[in-house]
């Protein structure tokens, strides 16, 4: 397990205070608290309060606010529903006295039923593709980060301002490293994932590279479809088929190697041009 990895598994062990009360760390850092991971946390704060056997199948949270990795984070777990087969929660996550995220999560025990799924996208593998955080780095000059993630390119974002591509990207992603068999542990990442490179694609068709914008997530909703294992690379393939007062809407599909869909995920976020002085 990388040195990245372990350190985010820590972040995902939350403090019980009281009954249906968790304290998180937010973990080091100089940018704004990555959403991805309160929500991960959030997921995390829920599920430990549903029966084992359960499994999160769907989730929907708010971004009401930055977050920050100078304050501990407080989970509070509303039970909303403990059904026969589903089971509902409502986690609000606070920092400094005010709510940063708001996130209603169903959980289900496993049945049979209909199935049916599309083909999964094509796209080259993942070995010998270019490197997400050494893109990134080039582009912004900056020193390379190492990630908890290992993000491959299958379609590589514009660099130069004025750059346009379609509003659609497939990448490759894994955790560097193996996880422990606690399936909660393995939602919650992928919960984690599902919100990295997402917002970035209704940025493409506007000659908006990184360093040219700010952008925030607005709202995050996603849908697991079967049991989710990350032992191996997930094909994160999205598109945007819309936006409009600086708002865009995404839409994903995460694909196991193989080919079965694993999630979908739609997602709201503010995209801003980077204006002389300061942001947008």
């Amino acid at each position: 397990m990388s040195r990245e990895l372990a350190s985010l598994l820590r972040l995902l062990e939350l403090d019980p205070l009281d009954a249906d009360l968790y304290l998180g760390d937010p973990g080091a850092g100089e940018d704004r608290l990555f959403g991805g991971l309160v929500a991960a946390q959030s997921v995390m704060a829920a599920g430990r309060t549903v029966e084992a056997e359960r499994s999160l199948h769907s989730l929907h949270g708010y971004f009401l606010r930055p977050g920050r990795h100078d304050l501990p984070l407080r989970f509070v777990v509303d039970r909303i529903r403990d059904g026969r087969t589903f089971t509902t929660r409502r986690v609000q996550a606070h920092q400094g006295g005010e709510a940063i995220f708001s996130m209603s999560a169903s959980f289900c025990l496993p049945e049979e039923g209909i199935s049916h799924e599309g083909p999964r996208p094509e796209a080259p593998p993942p070995e010998g593709l270019p490197d997400w955080e050494q893109v990134r780095a080039r582009a912004l000059g900056t020193p390379e980060r190492r990630d908890a993630l290992e993000l491959r390119m299958v379609d590589p974002a514009p660099m130069a301002a004025g750059e346009t591509s379609p509003a659609r990207q497939r990448n490759w992603m894994r955790v560097r490293g193996k996880l422990p068999d606690d399936p909660l542990v393995h939602a919650a990442l992928l919960v984690y994932l599902s919100d990295r490179t997402l917002l970035m694609t209704a940025a493409r068709p506007h000659g908006l590279p990184w360093g040219q914008r700010s952008s925030a997530s607005l709202d995050h909703s996603m849908w697991i479809h079967r049991p989710v294992r990350l032992d191996d690379w997930i094909l994160y393939a999205a598109e945007s088929p819309v936006a409009h007062a600086a708002r865009g809407l995404i839409f994903g599909g995460l694909f196991y190697r193989d080919g079965p869909r694993v999630a979908s995920v739609a997602q709201e976020g503010l995209i801003r041009r980077l204006r002389t002085g300061g942001e947008g």
